[in-house]
């Protein structure tokens, strides 16, 4: 009897450690540094839409996961390099984007303004054609590996662009008076207009559809590495339930007063 109860203990003891050892554990690359979609608070936690998207799709996953704070440029190159094993961070589903990693189904939209002083003649522009026209020859500010960027240079030529590895470096040239406009989606745009360091400064009257140009992509998506296939499986299909549920659009209301969401069949 005694040895039919140790071996009952240790097939659970066998068991229970299998289930550990196979327990999924993602580490999440975010920029941390993008309001209201990653931002990193006081205390180091990492907050913002996509940080409730990562917890929401953890838990969902049952998950243990862990953020791990990167500059925007740097994602891709983590995540190829296994420093990382998803990305989570407002990311633009591009076929150029593609061609270096996998994306799981869209779950967020996006739409882009130029951002520009109250006083510029931008602020008359009303239609796309002519803004392209009035963009000639100013300085224009996004980040640095950004879907913005690639439009501005495939759109808009004649544009003297120029690049920055955070948000808030290129809203303090902004302010400063070092560049004519920026350009970035409306969340983070609206975020700089709502501080002090935006009140001099307006949207310009155009928006910016993702699905205006291929190089603004097809939506937002969590990035993986290609050979990844079992995992993309699983995270679409938790994505697709979080969109449908209503806890993905909960969030989104949370941190933009919008349902910003892409829709899952």
């Amino acid at each position: 009897m005694r040895k039919a109860i140790l071996a009952l203990c240790s097939s659970v003891m066998v068991f229970a450690s299998a289930a550990q050892a196979s327990a999924l554990e993602l580490r999440i690359g975010t920029e941390g540094a993008y309001p209201p979609w990653s931002m990193v608070n006081p205390a180091g936690e990492v907050t913002g839409f996509d940080a409730d998207t990562g917890a929401l799709l953890c838990a969902k996953l049952e998950a243990k996961c862990k953020f791990v704070v990167q500059d925007f440029a740097g994602l891709i190159p983590a995540l190829q390099a296994n420093r990382v094993d998803i990305i989570i961070s407002a990311l633009s589903i591009t076929d150029d984007r593609r061609k270096k990693i996998e994306f799981s189904i869209p779950y967020a939209e996006l739409t882009s303004y130029f951002v520009a002083p109250k006083d510029s003649d931008l602020m008359n522009v009303t239609d796309l054609e002519t803004l392209r026209s009035a963009l000639t020859g100013k300085r224009v500010g996004v980040q640095q590996g950004t879907a913005r960027g690639a439009y501005v240079q495939a759109t808009m030529p004649g544009v003297d662009l120029k690049t920055y590895e955070s948000l808030d470096q290129m809203q303090i040239d902004l302010e400063a008076g070092r560049l004519d406009a920026g350009f970035s989606d409306v969340s983070a745009a609206d975020d700089f207009l709502g501080r002090p360091a935006g009140a001099n400064f307006a949207l310009v009257n155009v928006k910016i559809l993702s699905s205006s140009h291929p190089t603004l992509g097809e939506g937002v998506g969590v990035g993986m590495r290609h050979e990844d296939t079992e995992l993309k499986a699983k995270i679409d299909a938790a994505l697709c339930e979080l969109i449908k549920d209503g806890s993905l659009a909960k969030a989104s209301e949370k941190w933009f007063e919008a349902n910003i969401l892409a829709s899952c069949k």
